[in-house]
């Protein structure tokens, strides 16, 4: 109890609105991405989009600009406290919005989506420190789940709420109205009852050489920068699928607005996943659950792939493959960025930051070349699964150079 009590008074307010505020600082990535997808194809006729793909580079340029804000908001994060990172980072938000708002073409759109990404990575960032900052052990953990919980409903609901929003303002710009509002509530939130968590002590002042020595050694670490590299290719798969999705969905199979719900189902599954994750990894560990999702990745891929050349895909077929997709997503999110950090824990701060930012930029292009290879068919989508998949296992294989036994052990055990 008295630990509890330490961590109101430090945070300024009592646990459950502290996990309230932390889950809805992790959602501001995931609400900015999801609600607009349902507006790609009217804004891509609006504006005067030159192909049926270039809408979807409004999803890349929001990695884009959220993957360079990571390696940015990290360090100063750790040198200057939680709460200047969260200020600046909801100022270029909303500043990215204004631009988006009020944008006549595509590019200045793009503009704005990637200024909406730099200010995105500082609340996103601040979020797991916040939590880290005040809570330990158990408690951390269980913090933590809660948030996961609230975290997870976001995907689900962002794209039913972005149809919404379009159907009563019969404006796309309503979603940028909801994002100001998003932001803003937030930014008062924190003003009125947040209080720096990490005290003048504990940061760790910002300097060139050490990240320099941080980055060389994330790269230069055989697990991490392979369990990075392995990020980057199965979240750039899935971003590529994201691109891809209201074409999927409205245009490929005809479903309107039941898009959001079929996409909110989805999410669904990837966070039922994350939340069974949650409770098996410690009795199975991270990278034999990690190993046998890519593996299913890979399979499921090529059997969808294969059935192109000898029946045509219905959408019920690609539901049922993408639901194996989206499981096996959740169990690989936390695991292999825990893999990649294991080695890294005597500089988790800045190797977060280049580890988040690394992966962050590779997904970000393979995502964006899937997507513009989108044809009216699943054959880039589940291609991309397949590849980037194989190409994570031989990595894996790699970097767990004679440590690959202990996966085949727990296999023999578990079989």
């Amino acid at each position: 109890m008295e630990n509890a009590h330490n961590n109101t008074s430090a945070s300024g307010m009592a646990a459950k609105e502290f996990t309230l505020l932390v889950a809805l600082l992790m959602s501001i990535a995931a609400i900015s991405i999801d609600a607009l997808l349902p507006a790609l194809g009217i804004i891509g006729q609006e504006l005067g989009a030159t192909t049926a793909n270039q809408p979807q580079l409004l999803i890349s340029m929001l990695f884009l600009g959220m993957a360079l804000g990571q390696l940015i908001c990290g360090p100063l994060s750790d040198a200057l406290g939680r709460r200047p990172i969260l200020f600046g980072g909801l100022a270029l938000y909303t500043l990215g919005t204004i631009v988006c708002y009020q944008a006549t073409s595509l590019e200045t759109l793009m503009l704005g989506r990637f200024i909406q990404g730099l200010g995105v990575a500082g609340p996103y960032i601040s979020a797991i420190s916040l939590v880290r900052d005040l809570y330990h052990g158990a408690q951390m953990a269980r913090i933590m789940s809660l948030v996961m919980t609230v975290f997870v409903l976001v995907p689900a609901i962002a794209p039913s709420l972005g149809q919404g929003i379009m159907f009563i303002t019969d404006d796309w710009r309503g979603i940028f109205e909801m994002y100001l509002a998003y932001g803003a509530l937030i930014f008062i939130w924190i003003v009125l009852r947040l209080k720096e968590t990490l005290p003048k002590t504990n940061r760790i002042a910002f300097s060139t050489q050490g990240f320099y020595e941080g980055f060389k050694e994330v790269l230069t670490n055989r697990i991490t920068a392979s369990y990075t590299v392995c990020m980057g290719l199965f979240i750039g798969s899935f971003i590529g699928y994201l691109n891809s999705s209201q074409q999927i969905f409205q245009v490929q199979f005809e479903t309107g607005n039941m898009f959001s719900v079929y996409f909110g189902l989805l999410a669904l599954v990837l966070g039922v996943s994350s939340l069974l994750n949650a409770r098996f990894v410690g009795k199975y560990g991270a990278k034999f659950i990690a190993f046998r999702a890519i593996v299913s990745v890979v399979f499921a891929s090529a059997i969808f792939l294969a059935l192109h050349a000898f029946i045509s895909i219905s959408l019920w077929m690609f539901l049922i493959y993408a639901a194996i997709l989206f499981f096996a997503f959740g169990l690989l999110f936390g695991n292999v960025n825990s893999l990649a950090m294991e080695p890294m824990g005597h500089v988790a701060g800045i190797a977060s930051a280049v580890i988040g930012s690394v992966s962050s930029i590779m997904s970000m292009v393979i995502g964006t070349v899937i997507g513009q290879l989108y044809n009216n068919t699943l054959i880039p989508v589940s291609a991309g699964f397949m590849i980037m998949g194989a190409l994570a296992l031989c990595l894996i294989y790699w970097a767990e150079k004679g440590r690959i036994e202990e996966i085949s052990e727990i296999e023999n055990v578990t079989a």
